[in-house]
């Protein structure tokens, strides 16, 4: 276990300095911010919205933005591996994939829970501007967190088996934007015309959106929760058959 420990932490943190070294961490979370920033107070009229909630001035676009954003962290892990050839020589270290896949997994959720954190000032505007209840604002971080992780850990997988970045993260992209709007109304309401109605809810009920908009909403439900660290762990299921197949 100590040496899973110590394996670990030295990728998390050689994973990190990458990021940090680099324009990557830097461009991603300024985008981020820009973006998250503007649509709530300009496209989500936070200023004008009368109530003091993030729920739908917030909240509701942080999706979207994971759906591009998280990709464009992960896809770089293992196909930048792949690209320089350094993959070959991380499979005959003394390392278990395990402990390569999961470091590098946290320290790109380190860049996105840095990126959360970052918006904090909004939450001290709305907290200018009225009485928030604090429930569902952290609660709808957490779900932020979760969802932002989930993409990073599906993109992860897809760049386990390809060298382009580019197509990682162009699949990658697709895959959490289907995932997404599995949740949409309008989506919804095209499958309830073809399909019976329980299995459509079952189809709705593997969607990131409707999962994180009910973490939003202040209530902590504990399959909320297990449907992301599930997302996440199967994602990384997936890396490491990827990832063992090219080491046997």
């Amino acid at each position: 276990m100590e040496i899973a420990v110590r394996n670990i932490k030295a990728v998390t943190k050689r994973e990190l300095v990458a990021y940090f070294t680099s324009p990557i961490a830097y461009v991603i979370i300024v985008i981020f911010l820009l973006v998250s920033t503007g649509f709530s107070f300009w496209v989500g009229d936070l200023w004008d919205f009368g109530d003091a909630s993030l729920t739908w001035t917030f909240f509701f676009f942080l999706p979207w933005f994971f759906v591009v954003l998280a990709p464009a962290v992960g896809m770089r892990l293992w196909a930048d591996e792949h690209r320089q050839g350094t993959i070959e020589l991380m499979l005959t270290m003394p390392i278990h994939p395990w402990h390569a896949i999961v470091g590098k997994f946290l320290a790109s959720s380190v860049v996105w829970a840095i990126a959360l954190l970052l918006t904090w000032p909004i939450v001290w505007t709305v907290q200018y501007l009225g009485d928030p209840d604090m429930g569902p604002i952290l609660s709808g971080y957490l779900g932020a967190f979760l969802f932002a992780s989930s993409c990073v850990a599906i993109s992860m997988a897809i760049s386990a088996f390809t060298r382009s970045q580019i197509t990682c993260l162009l699949i990658s992209v697709a895959v959490c934007l289907g995932l997404t709007l599995l949740g949409y109304p309008q989506i919804v309401d095209q499958f309830m015309k073809m399909l019976p109605a329980n299995v459509v809810d079952g189809i709705a009920d593997l969607s990131l959106m409707s999962h994180f908009l009910d973490m939003t909403k202040g209530v902590l439900v504990f399959r909320d929760i297990l449907y992301f660290l599930s997302v996440i762990v199967v994602s990384l299921l997936v890396t490491n058959i990827a990832i063992r197949a090219k080491r046997a």
